[in-house]
């Protein structure tokens, strides 16, 4: 992508006399935004510089430059493993592996999903920071989705508060669950001096979580079944507790009594993510399949 960070509408033919900041709103372009366009970047009418106070004309031909965007001096670009499964000039999907951190935190300073794409974005010549729309525990694999543009992350955000980004897990639980599949409506709060563990809590946040098992299996003496799950909100945790809740946490989750007998951290994969393209609106839909830790498991 690059460095000048480009929009441009065409004013349709009904819009008489709209202020310029009216029909950017329209757009989703934030007054943030506009705010910091006015320091290194441009709006442009028929190729003429305007204010946000200038009254539109059908057919106007509308540019909007943001300014260059830098990455983030406080993060640095690591060479490590980056598996990549699609990437174009405005968004990046990434498969993050169980053990690496999503970004940095005090416990894990580097060697974090977010260093290795700063150290892609230096290799390919990509100016912005690490706008990350969705992120995963650390001990969680799967796809993460990620904005190359701050305009970009924005639009994933209205997204998210719309829920039209669909995030769809696999999971390995301890028994069957009873029934099979089913919705969670469960409120999720902290745990009292804890600044991890998340409970079932009358005065919790409301919590869903849609669950189906696919297929039920045996390692040694122990039933365990695969289970589809699907967020339909964000609680930290969520389908950790969730699953626990019913009596099956999943395996290798002993923060929330699962079993590391047979594997040695929560068997949890991102699977799936569904969105629209922010800009054109085009569906798009990735896929993971389950890591080998996980699938070794689905076959003994």
């Amino acid at each position: 992508m690059p460095k000048s960070f480009t929009l441009q509408f065409t004013a349709p033919e009904h819009d008489h006399n709209i202020l310029l900041r009216d029909f950017l709103a329209q757009q989703n372009i934030s007054r943030t935004a506009l705010t910091g366009i006015k320091s290194g970047g441009a709006i442009l009418v028929n190729g003429r510089a305007e204010t946000v106070r200038y009254a539109i004309q059908p057919g106007d031909q509308i540019v909007v430059q943001y300014p260059s965007e830098s990455g983030s001096s406080q993060m640095k670009g690591e060479a490590m493993p980056l598996s990549i499964v699609y990437e174009d000039d405005y968004l990046l999907i990434a498969e993050k592996p169980a053990g690496i951190s999503t970004i940095p935190s005090k416990g894990h300073p580097s060697g974090t999903l977010a260093n290795a794409i700063v150290h892609h974005y230096e290799q390919t010549g990509h100016t912005a920071a690490v706008h990350f729309v969705t992120r995963l525990d650390l001990n969680t694999s799967g796809l993460v989705l990620v904005a190359k543009h701050r305009h970009i992350h924005h639009l994933f955000s209205l997204a998210q508060q719309e829920q039209t980004i669909t995030k769809t897990y696999l999971a390995l639980v301890e028994g069957q669950p009873v029934p099979p599949e089913g919705r969670i409506d469960k409120p999720i709060s902290r745990v009292d001096n804890s600044s991890i563990r998340r409970q079932i809590h009358p005065d919790g946040q409301p919590a869903s979580t849609l669950y189906q098992t696919i297929d039920t299996f045996q390692t040694g003496t122990q039933p365990c079944s695969l289970v589809q799950l699907q967020l339909l909100t964000g609680r930290t945790h969520q389908i950790r507790v969730h699953m626990a809740s019913l009596g099956h946490p999943l395996l290798g989750d002993a923060l929330y009594g699962g079993s590391c007998n047979l594997i040695n951290r929560q068997a949890l994969h991102c699977a799936i993510l569904q969105f629209q393209q922010p800009l054109t609106g085009e569906p798009m839909q990735f896929e993971s399949s389950l890591p080998e830790d996980m699938r070794h498991l689905t076959s003994t």
